[in-house]
């Protein structure tokens, strides 16, 4: 029996091969098929199965391209919402690969249709060796459980908490968990930075372990965790199976002229870090930094926008225009060539944006209009004194909520400033003049010990 862990860091997805002998199954592929045949071959296997343990929100599922490509048969579970699957299985059925024997076991809440896999070697009927969890339980954590329906969160956490318990917590302490997702999903939070867990493991320190089943539906059901707008589009293309890779695979490089005579209602992102962008940058366009790209870039772009791409070295084009695809945008039309120099040495426009120290801004006082766009959970933890709130994902739509001044010169802070250098843009794009990126955000505020609060009367947004 030979596994390999396929990982794509940027949105923290762990994908699987699994072989015996010559035949080999993958969990939950990206729309990278690349990866995966690779693998099968370094161990001389054929992939035989795709298995999905659900309908994945944040990022596009591969397995109908996977199959399409090899020939190998998609398994699923029966529930309703599943779309294809050659193999569609009940609650408790199995299959072999190789000498090893796969069990499916329907683990709702994270998701209803959600389904966990429990393989299990000749040698040790009876234990586990491994389950491939998906969403349902992580190192530490369990997947959210408010994509369902928002108001019914502590509902399905129930469900979720059952569902561990009833269906993989007796499948041995030994067995290896093997989740879909690790931390800085945002598919969950809170998960613990490891590498490698066992079923006994989690039973020591997992929420849904530790705490009574009303605990963690409370804890669980209670978080307040933003839903980018591509989820829905990710669920409706993945209950079919998901997307073929981009076509074409590379991102025509343009020239400066090129970027000046994009349609007017196309999009602009600049992949600089946002100390890049208030140097200089092109006017209307947006920043997002290029390992923001694939949650932030769908706040701002979706699958029906043309996209064109600003960064500092040419091969980061391609490389933000890949994690764009992994959500579904395939509409990028270019990016600059020779990087934003090409762009100031041809005398284009340029705009600038501020930023401040946090001693600038300690001393400032009340002459600065204060926005904070962490997550909700983050500001209550502690912001700074007088700061709004609002999530950054939610200011594009709901900006005038916050009924900013539109004179008074605006800070804008998140947890080290590229949640901030987003907001900064999109403050910019809608006409406020003197914007500024608090540099370190609310680490260095932190660090230097300056005055916060936690009450959160500022908060004008939820996430949700």
């Amino acid at each position: 029996m030979k596994l390999v862990k396929i990982e794509t860091p940027q949105i923290s997805h762990y994908a699987y091969m699994l072989a015996d002998g010559p035949e080999a199954a993958v969990i939950d592929p990206s729309r990278d098929i690349d990866e995966y045949l690779k693998a099968a071959n370094s161990v001389g296997a054929r992939i035989k199965y795709v298995i999905v343990t659900h309908r994945q929100e944040d990022f596009v599922l591969g397995s109908a391209h996977l199959a399409e490509v090899t020939g190998a048969e998609i398994i699923t579970g029966d529930h309703e919402l599943f779309g294809h699957g050659d193999k569609r299985l009940a609650d408790g059925e199995s299959f072999t690969l190789g000498d090893l024997t796969i069990k499916a076991l329907h683990t709702p809440g994270h998701t209803p249709e959600s389904y966990s896999y429990a393989v299990f070697a000749p040698q040790n009927p009876h234990s586990a060796w491994g389950v491939f969890t998906g969403d349902a339980l992580f190192f530490g954590t369990t997947g959210r459980t408010d994509l369902p329906d928002a108001d019914k969160s502590i509902e399905y956490a129930e469900l979720l908490y059952d569902s561990v318990h009833n269906k993989i917590a007796e499948l041995g302490d030994t067995a290896l968990i093997l989740p879909a997702h690790g931390p800085g999903s945002v598919c969950g939070s809170g998960m613990a930075d490891r590498t490698s867990s066992t079923l006994g493991d989690e039973k020591q320190y997992n929420d849904v372990f530790t705490l009574s089943r009303q605990e963690f539906a409370q804890k669980k059901g209670g978080e307040s965790l933003p839903r980018p707008p591509f989820f829905r589009h990710m669920e409706k293309v993945n209950l079919d199976g998901g997307l073929a890779p981009r076509v074409p695979f590379s991102t025509a490089l343009l020239t400066a002229q090129n970027i000046a005579q994009r349609p007017k209602d196309s999009i602009l992102l600049d992949c600089r870090d946002p100390e890049g962008f208030a140097g200089g940058h092109i006017p209307n366009s947006y920043s997002v930094w290029l390992g923001g790209m694939p949650v932030f870039g769908g706040w701002l772009a979706d699958y029906q926008s043309t996209v064109y791409l600003v960064a500092d070295r040419n091969q980061d084009i391609e490389q933000a225009a890949a994690h764009l695809s992994r959500i579904g945008i395939d509409g990028v039309a270019g990016g600059l060539a020779g990087g934003f120099g090409s762009w100031r040495n041809t005398g284009q426009p340029l705009e600038t944006s501020g930023v401040v120290t946090p001693q600038q801004l300690n001393l400032a006082g009340e002459a600065l209009q204060v926005l904070d766009v962490r997550e909700l959970d983050e500001y209550n933890s502690g912001h700074i004194p007088g700061a709004r709130h609002m999530y950054v994902g939610h200011l594009l739509q709901h900006l005038n909520e916050l009924h900013l001044h539109p004179e008074k010169p605006i800070v804008v802070t998140c947890g080290v400033g590229h949640r901030a250098g987003v907001a900064v843009s999109i403050l910019l794009r809608a006409g406020f003049k003197d914007v500024r990126n608090l540099l370190g955000g609310m680490s260095a505020w932190q660090s230097l010990r300056l005055p916060a609060e936690t009450e959160n009367a500022f908060s004008e947004r939820r996430a949700s």
